[in-house]
């Protein structure tokens, strides 16, 4: 039976719900073998794990998420600039929107990056689908609901701001009327003189 597929776009958000991470940034990139994550402070740990913090987020100084998990392996990576690194990879659960998937994820630094984690082929296949014409079709970013308060206290700014214009429009009125009869009784002076 084939599973279904689904459709990303460029960039999605991705969530690590065994972390408790939610919302990092990500970009696909079908030329990457192996997705990357940005993290700091890797240290192994006696038991065959390591610990790291994980940026969340785009701006400086950055938040972070310290995560312990087992290693997958070590091996060297070739980067986009042609250098050979030494990487760890881990093995998390991820999950953009519906779709769930546990991949293999190289831990590097991305600090000069725009996205704090590429999603390589690996993870793409066989399941998800890359539409580039497309941002977060599958991982929809949550609009944040704005306070009750705040819309409360902008309704009644409203309210007064009408109100002092509503005050001010038969001033304004009078006032042109009253240049209006000035103009009229000049242009009458005019014709008797």
């Amino acid at each position: 039976m084939k599973s279904k597929k689904h459709v990303v776009g460029w960039t999605e958000y991705v969530d690590f719900p065994e972390w408790g991470i939610t919302g990092i940034k990500a970009k696909t990139d079908t030329g990457a073998r192996t997705s990357a994550l940005h993290v700091d402070n890797i240290r192994k740990l006696k038991s065959g794990r390591i610990k790291f913090d994980v940026a969340i987020g785009r701006k400086k100084p950055f938040r972070y998420k310290t995560v312990t998990a087992d290693v997958l392996k070590r091996s060297r990576v070739r980067s986009s600039n042609g250098l050979y690194t030494e990487r760890y990879f881990v093995a998390p659960l991820m999950k953009i929107g519906p779709f769930e998937d546990r991949i293999e994820l190289s831990l590097t630094s991305r600090e000069d990056m725009i996205f704090r984690m590429l999603i390589g082929r690996k993870a793409l296949e066989p399941d998800l689908i890359v539409d580039v014409s497309r941002r977060f079709p599958l991982s929809r970013p949550s609009r944040k609901k704005k306070k009750k308060v705040a819309t409360k206290e902008k309704a009644k700014a409203k309210v007064k701001t009408k109100a002092k214009v509503e005050k001010t429009l038969p001033k304004k009125k009078a006032l042109k009327k009253k240049a209006a009869k000035k103009t009229v009784a000049k242009a009458a002076a005019k014709r008797k003189s």
